[in-house]
């Protein structure tokens, strides 16, 4: 059963009062939690972003959800260092297409998710949080979407249960066959991208990110095009050395050797392909991975696919490019040829 918790219902905010409070710097953060009363809705209904709890065996995960109960299921996972608020834009635009739209505060970012130990960030746990996700949504499919971390989790999740998903779609992250043999090249320019992940790992990496009033925290969403209210918003929930840590637990047991996907390169015959309607959104402006690595992920898909490339935007495309992945994305749910789930 989804817990949903206790909270005082919010106003009823009409789209054009939030346009002008944005207008006025008040930060786009005013999403947070509100009501929303959605021009493009019948008249009488409205929008809500929930804050739901999801137990997946002995965790609890916080989430963000919108959209009716009975609509086809969405799981957004959000990567390093957001939440589910990385989605809110995705999540209205799901929610008013009649998806139900859940983003979850994945292992680490949840408070009641949040074990000490780096072995319980290898891929396998990782993957196991979102079939637990779907199970307890009580769902047998659903439709997956992942950025950053989350869209290294995705493409796992689409080649291990590909007969749960409806569709995959990726944000940013190529396949993890494609980045484990670029990074096998250490003079490759995925490897050179690359590089910051034995400093993230490290031990005593969260007291670096957060010292100096956070600098170097604010510093990676530079040239993304969030606002200080935004990147309020991450780091009051990161802003603790004890959740910092969890969340940087992903690298530390990617370089640890503990992760057992994505860690090493593979051969190309001994990945399976991923046979679920696949699409994958990467941008001009990318500094964490490069071009060629995107473009190397489509050896890796026999299903039906396609590559969308956005010009000038940079890492953070859920938020940078939100109009243009919603429609990217309401498109790609609605269109994707079905694939019988034994070709898969």
């Amino acid at each position: 059963m989804i817990r949903k918790r206790p909270q005082n219902r919010p106003p009823v905010v009409p789209i054009a009062v939030l346009q002008l409070l944005l207008a006025l710097g008040c930060g786009q953060d005013l999403l947070h939690g509100l009501v929303l009363s959605a021009q493009a809705l019948p008249a009488g209904q409205v929008l809500e972003l929930e804050k739901i709890q999801i137990p997946v065996e002995e965790f609890v995960f916080e989430a963000r959800a919108a959209g009716p109960a009975e609509g086809e299921l969405v799981l957004l996972l959000h990567g390093f260092p957001q939440t589910s608020y990385a989605y809110r834009h995705q999540l209205a635009a799901l929610a008013q297409a009649g998806y139900r739209a859940v983003a979850p505060d994945l292992r680490g970012y949840s408070p009641g998710a949040r074990p000490e130990e780096i072995e319980a960030y290898t891929m396998s746990e990782l993957v196991g949080d979102v079939i637990g996700f779907a199970d307890a949504l009580g769902r047998d499919t659903f439709h997956l979407v992942g950025h950053d971390w989350g869209g290294a989790i995705a493409w796992v999740v689409a080649t291990r249960f590909p007969k749960r998903l409806e569709t995959l779609t990726v944000l940013s992250t190529p396949h993890f066959a494609a980045f484990s043999a670029a990074l096998a090249d250490p003079a490759s320019e995925q490897s050179r991208r690359s590089s910051y992940f034995q400093v993230f790992g490290a031990e005593g990496a969260e007291e670096r990110f957060l010292a100096n009033d956070a600098s170097l925290f604010r510093s990676v969403f530079q040239g993304g095009g969030l606002s200080d209210e935004d990147i309020q918003v991450y780091l009051d929930a990161l802003g603790t050395p004890q959740a910092l840590r969890a969340a940087l637990n992903y690298y530390a047991a990617l370089v640890g050797g503990r992760a057992p996907v994505g860690s090493n390169p593979s051969p190309s015959s001994s990945v399976s392909p991923v046979g679920v309607p696949t699409l994958y959104v990467f941008s001009t402006e990318d500094g964490a991975f490069s071009r060629e690595t995107a473009e190397e992920s489509r050896r890796y898909v026999s299903g039906p696919y396609r590559f969308e490339v956005l010009q000038g935007i940079s890492h953070w495309v859920p938020e940078q490019a939100s109009d243009r992945v919603n429609d990217l994305l309401l498109e790609h749910l609605k269109n994707s040829p079905g694939v019988p789930r034994e070709d898969r």
